[in-house]
């Protein structure tokens, strides 16, 4: 098999986000082809052109993950364009707050729970089954602190995220013994702005780059940590 047909294929959702983005040119360094799943194709292609890989290297699926049949059709353009997928990376990001829980507006409530339980649902059923069957595959999805330890009015993205890792981790017994893992990266605030080190605080002491998030993705996506599964890894520990 040549080198490219054997470089994994790794399916980014939010992939033009600031995280999706950084953790997306880590793997094409690596050489990996990826599936770029967003809501916008034009932006998703034209991410994909500054990627400055070869155009067999990026795939731009255009894809609304609340809809089951859209997550299907997302998993089937990758699977007809490379033949599988080796690694599902779930970075759709998304928060709502501000309201104590008596005053909590239920389409907030729904719309967290779209956004973080039911897309993450549907993706992980339409790739899943696939890694199961050819014995190899890596989820790894993003959470937050608040999902086990949620503070004063934020309790719909609170509820949202814990039903999300609820998921994933039931996943990973469900999964383990078969070559596909399940894990969840934890990050407490997104240093987008690098803050942390050009103007530290104890406020930002506990926030984490998009580098070093991609940098443990990366490995929990490698055939190097079949052994973790069902984690979730803390990457807010500096503060």
């Amino acid at each position: 098999m040549s080198p490219e047909l054997d470089a994994p294929v790794v399916l980014i959702t939010g992939a033009t986000g600031p995280l999706g983005r950084v953790v997306a040119r880590r793997f094409a360094r690596d050489g990996a082809r990826l599936a770029i799943v967003g809501r916008d194709h034009a932006r998703l292609a034209e991410f994909g052109e500054a990627l400055g890989v070869g155009s067999d290297r990026w795939l731009a699926v255009p894809g609304e993950l609340i809809d089951a049949d859209s997550a299907d059709a997302v998993a089937g353009a990758v699977t007809a364009q490379w033949g599988r997928i080796d690694v599902l990376l779930h970075l759709v990001g998304g928060w709502a707050g501000g309201t104590a829980v008596v005053d909590l507006d239920h389409d907030e409530v729904r719309r967290m729970l779209d956004q973080h339980l039911w897309t993450t649902l549907h993706v992980v059923q339409a790739v899943v089954p696939g890694m199961v069957e050819r014995g190899f595959g890596r989820v790894i999805a993003v959470s937050s602190p608040l999902a086990t330890d949620p503070g004063p009015k934020g309790a719909s993205y609170a509820m949202a995220k814990a039903a999300e890792e609820a998921l994933v981790r039931s996943l990973a017994r469900e999964v383990s013994g078969s070559g596909v893992t399940a894990n969840l990266v934890i990050i407490r605030t997104l240093d987008t702005k690098y803050e942390r080190e050009r103007a530290p605080t104890t406020k930002n002491a506990s926030w984490a780059t998009p580098e070093e998030v991609a940098e443990t993705i990366v490995f929990l996506a490698s055939p190097a940590a079949p052994a973790v599964t069902g984690g979730r890894i803390p990457l807010y520990g500096r503060g």
